[in-house]
């Protein structure tokens, strides 16, 4: 199951510092789910891994991420 990181609201660069630490506490193969309102959410945070995937539904960017194995 996924764990679920709500940044909405907040301003770079805690979306990314917020997913950063969240990110580091998951298991290699995890996967973290950042709901963020800051238009630069999906460029910052989805720097964070190598396997992302962004959506977008209404003003809130869906950001999933999933930690890298090594």
């Amino acid at each position: 199951m996924p764990q679920l990181l709500d940044a909405r609201g907040l301003l770079c660069p805690l979306p990314a510092l917020k997913a950063r630490r969240a990110l580091a506490a998951l298991a290699p193969g995890e996967v973290l789910v950042v709901l963020a309102t800051d238009p630069e959410a999906p460029v910052d945070v989805g720097a964070l891994a190598d396997r992302v995937e962004v959506e977008r539904e209404g003003g809130v960017w869906r950001i999933t991420l999933v930690k890298d194995s090594g």
